[in-house]
């Protein structure tokens, strides 16, 4: 995981999943990390992880995806 990095984070699992499907529709290949507590979930968050290759891409498409939503 060492060429990943986190470009979007939340503690709602389908906003992470949705925002994978996105960057995957737009051609950047994408990693939900969920790192909730399993016990507790409100300690932790879910990470979704894009190659360094593709950070500035993907925060562009999560942009232009939050300013249509």
């Amino acid at each position: 995981m060492d060429n990943w990095v986190s470009v979007f984070e939340t503690t709602e699992t389908f906003v992470a999943e949705r925002m994978k499907e996105v960057l995957i529709e737009a051609g950047i290949p994408a990693v939900v990390l969920n790192q909730l507590d399993s016990s507790y979930k409100v300690f932790g968050e879910i990470n979704v992880m894009v190659n360094k290759e593709d950070l500035q891409k993907a925060e562009t498409v999560i942009k232009e995806y939050n300013d249509r939503e």
